[in-house]
């Protein structure tokens, strides 16, 4: 996937969001963090079908580029305009790290309400934001979740649960494989995963207060996953554990469901490929719809999310596109998908299991903490 690679150029792209509209037409400048693939899904998809239903706006897309880092730099653009009476970006697209920080800091608008898909928000991540309160800001542009691929030719009957998992790993030796830590989120959330089963007060992990302290009872639990670690393949990455799988070299590992989905589409997964969301959850995370408190276009930003996050584009931009959990409710996108695409994303892990098993990932604080963990006591 085609990344955006220098915070140089994406800093020069934020500049041009200070040029003047045209005389005739009204800018909306629409700037997202995230891969070139976001960007494209505005520039090529959706700003052409919100430029038909509203002629006299022209949508303008600027990427600041991948992780949290380019999420950091439209926030960065956001703090500098603070003084100003308006300001140069009308909607972005933000992570899950840096949507709180721009709640807490004011740098928002408070727009949900005022627009008729806010209804159709259902998800915890929508209110929550790794520990901050983030309800009435947001609206989720999709939802990634991650959950256990394995090959239904060799497993007949896979874990359903980290014990089982567990259990599992030990009669079956190097069978698993996952990118620990390193290389990929993939890895990342099953190890969050892991201590959320294993490690506690799961709850407070996801919705605070932070406990410093609270990180010596995971020791018991990293000593297992320590002890798990000699059964499993340590796999090169996300993709790395797709490119295993495929290969038959491991028979199950935790994968993003839109990657397995957008692999076994062009091939490169075999359809005996299925997936599983073990319980007592794995995390997930989305990106968010937000408009700045001060938008120079605040009524064309909300029209603009408004058809963004609506059933129809989520089904057919957000599900059928890039194989994304949608945002809003899945059941009110139901009904714009055929049965197949439906079947697709939805068999394995049911709407009803993402609402009670996707989790989010942890406060940011236990977040640092969890890795510094792993690189301690398990690496």
């Amino acid at each position: 996937m085609k990344r955006i690679t220098s915070l140089f150029a994406a800093t020069a792209a934020l500049a041009l969001l200070a040029s003047p509209a045209g005389a005739q037409k009204t800018t909306l400048n629409v700037i997202t963090a995230g891969d070139q693939n976001m960007v494209d899904y505005i520039k090529d998809y959706l700003g052409p079908m919100f430029e038909k239903s509203h002629p006299n706006v022209t949508v303008k897309a600027v990427g600041t580029g991948p992780g949290d880092a380019g999420s950091q730099k439209i926030m960065e653009k956001l703090i500098a305009e603070k003084d100003r009476s308006t300001w140069d970006i009308d909607v972005a697209v933000v992570h899950q790290k840096a949507v709180g920080e721009m709640v807490n800091q004011k740098l928002l608008a408070p727009y949900v309400a005022e627009v008729s898909t806010g209804k159709l928000v259902t998800s915890a991540a929508a209110k929550n934001a790794l520990g901050t309160d983030v309800g009435g800001y947001v609206i989720p542009m999709f939802n990634s979740q991650t959950a256990i691929a394995y090959n239904s030719a060799m497993i007949k009957e896979p874990p359903g649960s980290y014990a089982d998992l567990e259990k599992w790993a030990a009669a079956n030796p190097k069978k698993f494989g996952y990118n620990g830590i390193k290389g990929g989120m993939s890895g990342v959330a099953f190890v969050v995963g892991w201590v959320y089963a294993n490690g506690g007060d799961a709850d407070n992990l996801m919705k605070g207060p932070y406990k410093p302290d609270a990180k010596a009872a995971w020791d018991p639990s990293l000593s297992r996953l320590k002890e798990f670690n000699k059964s499993v393949v340590i796999t090169p990455g996300n993709a790395g554990t797709l490119d295993m799988l495929n290969r038959g070299e491991i028979a199950m590992g935790p994968v993003w469901v839109d990657m397995f989905y957008t692999w076994q589409a062009d091939g490169k997964l075999p359809p005996t490929m299925k997936l599983k969301l073990i319980s007592p959850g794995m995390p997930g995370q989305p990106m968010y719809y937000v408009i700045p408190a001060k938008a120079a276009n605040m009524a064309a930003a909300k029209k603009f999310v408004e058809l963004a996050t609506s059933p129809k584009v989520q089904a057919d931009g957000i599900v059928k596109k890039f194989n994304w959990y949608p945002g809003i409710d899945a059941t009110a996108v139901k009904s714009q998908l055929d049965d197949a695409t439906w079947n697709k994303l939805f068999v394995d892990v049911t709407p009803d299991e993402l609402t009670k098993k996707g989790q989010p990932f942890p406060l940011a604080p236990y977040f640092n903490d969890m890795l510094e963990a792993y690189e301690k006591k398990v690496n």
